[in-house]
């Protein structure tokens, strides 16, 4: 595995206890190098789009921009950004978003994720860990590897596929090609969560299609979730979701399908060193909102919001793709 540098923004909240919080203010992201359309991704990422019309070069500087452009938003705002530079080798596009092959948890525990791309197991390093406790003085007793499911042609991506909330122990999975029920069991069971699976689509070409990821269908806050409940075909799944999230003390924010092609629903709630809850989206989704929506939404968290243009378009993927939440315990030290 290939050495990785890595910058971080400091802040004062040494000691903080992550148990049964939704919210931390410790945010790993990975800085893209070759960035790009990925095809093998594409064949059920139906976010994605080519854009022939621009050079390899031309991709990657753009996306680059964006993504330093997010990382200051979010450090200016008070939040703990630790990013890993990209190498040239292997070539990842999509490694702008890690969140899809690795989880950290409040109890010390890593979850790494099998993914569906072969091309993007290659954005799995776990000398990230190494560094993360090292350097910056996170506890890690033990990673739960699952991707011994790869060899069954099993996925689950991550909190692209499962939306946890870590509050009440809950974790929402919509399944498809990349998300399978009982991969999403097994990591149910491994970590303790109650799990409400179901499934969702949206319209191409006249038909309805699998989303492929729950994340850009629902995000979770502390008190609230955005959700486009309409993209849940089955009345009853509907029913469950809805009741599921009602009984977890959750605020029901609801988008339409066209706001959540605009990534309205790939949202991510964090916190900064003051305890202060910030929801995280891209410039597109802001736009996408009513008034009446961002009112509400305001009411439970400051919103942040960064163009994201070039990395949602030709990577299908938006604001919460790009974070790995880091609730690893914090050494008292460190």
């Amino acid at each position: 595995m290939a050495n990785l540098n890595h910058t971080v923004s400091m802040t004062e909240n040494k000691t903080a206890d992550f148990q049964n919080k939704q919210t931390t203010a410790h945010l790993m992201m990975v800085r893209p190098l070759n960035f790009g359309f990925n095809p093998e991704t594409a064949v059920n990422n139906f976010f994605q789009i080519e854009n022939a019309s621009l050079k390899p070069a031309e991709i990657a500087l753009l996306a680059q921009t964006e993504f330093d452009k997010m990382v200051d938003n979010l450090r200016n705002a008070g939040m703990r950004v630790i990013v890993f530079q990209d190498d040239e080798h292997p070539h990842t596009p999509d490694s702008v978003f890690p969140n899809n092959w690795v989880s950290f948890h409040e109890d010390g525990r890593i979850a790494v994720f099998p993914m569906f791309a072969e091309s993007r197991r290659n954005e799995r390093r776990e000398e990230m860990f190494d560094i993360l406790a090292d350097d910056f003085g996170f506890e890690i007793k033990e990673i739960e590897d699952f991707t011994h499911f790869e060899d069954e042609g099993l996925y689950l991506e991550g909190t692209g596929s499962v939306v946890l909330d870590r509050i009440n122990r809950k974790a929402y999975a919509a399944l498809s090609d990349r998300t399978d029920f009982h991969a999403f069991e097994t990591f149910c069971d491994r970590f303790d969560y109650e799990g409400v699976a179901f499934k969702a689509y949206l319209s191409r070409d006249d038909k309805r299609v699998p989303i492929y990821h729950t994340n850009v269908m629902m995000g979770i806050g502390s008190k609230y979730c955005v959700i486009c409940l309409n993209a849940i075909d089955h009345p009853q799944d509907r029913q469950v979701v809805r009741d599921s999230l009602k009984s977890s003390d959750r605020k029901i924010i609801e988008i339409s399908e066209a706001q959540m092609l605009q990534f309205a629903g790939n949202i991510l709630a964090v916190e900064n060193r003051d305890g202060k809850e910030f929801c995280v989206m891209s410039s597109a989704a802001h736009a996408s909102l009513r008034p009446d929506q961002l009112e509400l939404l305001s009411k439970y968290a400051t919103i942040i919001h960064s163009p994201l243009s070039t990395i949602e378009l030709l990577g299908g993927g938006s604001a919460r793709c790009m974070i790995a939440e880091i609730f690893l315990p914090v050494k008292v030290n460190s």
